[in-house]
């Protein structure tokens, strides 16, 4: 009786599949493709929620990815400080919707370290696929003025 075994390396170089029969190994090396994730869209800022008598801060992107929507895995807003040597002040985790292709979040201001009069951050919208390969969008977050 024979089985099959798959590999797959973690990176997009490549993997291999090894046939086992009879105790006697075959490997057969194969090239896994991987497309990228492609951010094609992102938005963030903040608003007053006056329901809530909080800021709201939100997180919003559109994502592809060539092997398929549902290869994209993670989604993060990097928040960074230009004014302060691009000192990274928080990540958020963005979340999939029913649309595979749209990931969002929001967080109230009371619970972040972020100001909603501070124009000096750019928040990385950064898509992570299946196999580590990332994608990203930057885009300046709208503030109070």
């Amino acid at each position: 009786m024979s089985r099959v075994l798959i590999v797959l390396a973690l990176s997009s170089l490549g993997g291999c599949i090894v046939h086992v029969h009879d105790g006697e190994e075959e490997v057969f090396h194969t090239t896994v493709v991987n497309d990228a994730p492609i951010v094609l869209s992102g938005d963030a800022g903040v608003f007053w929620d006056q329901q809530l008598y909080d800021d709201v801060w939100y997180f919003d992107a559109s994502v592809t990815d060539g092997n398929g929507p549902y290869d994209v895995v993670a989604v993060w807003a990097d928040v960074y400080d230009v004014f302060r040597g691009d000192v990274l002040v928080e990540s958020f985790p963005l979340y999939p919707t029913n649309d595979a292709s749209f990931w969002t979040s929001e967080w109230l201001g009371s619970s972040v370290p972020l100001d909603p009069f501070y124009g000096g951050y750019v928040v990385d919208i950064v898509a992570y696929d299946s196999l580590d390969a990332i994608g990203v969008l930057v885009v300046d977050p709208a503030i109070y003025n």
